[in-house]
């Protein structure tokens, strides 16, 4: 059984996250998503607005069918090394240095590491932007 993983906030849930979750899935058998954690977002980031506390963004993800595991993370390039999965679906513009760090673990640790591209005309920024927060 091939597990693929993906990791995010998901904040402000659109179609672009939900597009994100089946794109990954094709790549296994079994989708697990890493939500981060609000409490370590705003430990480091204290201006982020964030609408959904972390069980509410988890029980949103649990509802979807392509989903198979949920996991809170605080750090990517930690979680990397404590979720059993094959496969690391990220973002191509996921570039910081925690996803760098992720993902040459991965290519240490054999883990097949695939970027996607975001789906196009719809983002969290954007949204934000379109409401004001």
């Amino acid at each position: 059984m091939k597990r693929v993983l993906t990791v995010g906030v998901f904040d402000y849930f659109h179609y672009g996250h939900y597009k994100l979750f089946e794109r990954a899935a094709q790549f296994g058998d079994s989708l697990i998503v890493a939500v981060q954690d609000g409490d370590y977002i705003l430990k480091y980031k204290p201006q982020a607005k964030i609408l959904y506390t972390t069980e509410q963004r988890l029980e949103l993800i649990k509802a979807l069918r392509l989903v198979h595991e949920i996991v809170i993370y605080f750090d990517v390039d930690s979680i990397v090394k404590q979720v059993d999965f094959d496969v690391f679906v990220v973002g191509k513009d996921q570039n910081h240095s925690g996803f760098l760090r992720a993902i040459e673990w991965c290519n240490e640790n054999n883990k097949e590491v695939v970027h996607l591209e975001r789906t196009k005309g719809i983002s969290s920024s954007s949204i934000k932007e379109e409401i004001g927060k």
